[in-house]
């Protein structure tokens, strides 16, 4: 079965939605030696662009200064599959059900102040939605304290594995195995399958549309 068209995400706002769900990004550059160089980053999605904020100096910035065109992913692991769920004596059928998106585009550092605001306060309410500080301005010295890297997508691609592929009762039969191990995500992963939980007994709602 051909999977790459079934496990890509059609709905862009289902890509905003895990975007701005996930807390951790990862941004690739080309370093000096032509190499790759991936860093962990918190990162907001606003207005169809990533920002990042940053130290004014380090290599990834000096990276982007020389060749703009930058990668940049997040990924959720929904659901490890053991091995057994399909055959106790072959281990290559583990399986992962999982969420990605994945960018090519062109990295920028962001001058304007209005926008760099914009950006650190996005990614103020991003985590910490509880309030309790005070929203930056443009006019504060702060916003020289940091560099703000925007990243503009020039292709943008999701994939999800949540199941999609199977038949009904193959889906159903999956979500039991799931619900029986009872990993700590497995509540969670079941209800981005389409299921719900009531008195231990699975319920299906609809399997989600991305």
């Amino acid at each position: 079965m051909q999977l790459v068209g079934i496990l890509q995400i059609r709905s862009y706002d289902k890509i905003k939605e895990f975007l701005n769900e996930e807390h951790v990004g990862r941004i690739s550059s080309i370093d000096k030696n032509g190499f790759p160089q991936i860093i962990p980053m918190n990162f907001v999605f606003l207005n169809d662009a990533i920002y990042m904020h940053s130290h004014v100096k380090g290599e990834k910035l000096e990276n982007i200064s020389r060749n703009s065109k930058v990668g940049f992913e997040a990924d959720r692991e929904l659901e490890f599959l053991p091995s057994y769920f399909e055959d106790p004596h072959n281990a290559s059928l583990a399986d992962t059900l999982y969420i990605s998106v994945v960018i090519k585009g062109i990295g920028s550092f962001v001058s304007d102040r209005e926008e760099k605001t914009l950006a650190l306060n996005g990614l103020m309410e991003k985590y910490q939605p509880e309030g309790h500080y005070d929203p930056l301005t443009p006019d504060m010295r702060v916003l020289d304290a940091v560099s703000i890297i925007k990243v503009v997508p020039h292709t943008l691609h999701g994939k999800y594995k949540i199941g999609q592929h199977m038949n009904p009762e193959d889906r159903i039969k999956l979500a039991q195995k799931i619900l029986k191990r009872n990993s700590p995500t497995a509540l969670k992963t079941l209800k981005t399958m389409g299921f719900d939980v009531v008195d231990d007994k699975l319920e299906m709602v609809g399997q989600p549309i991305w």
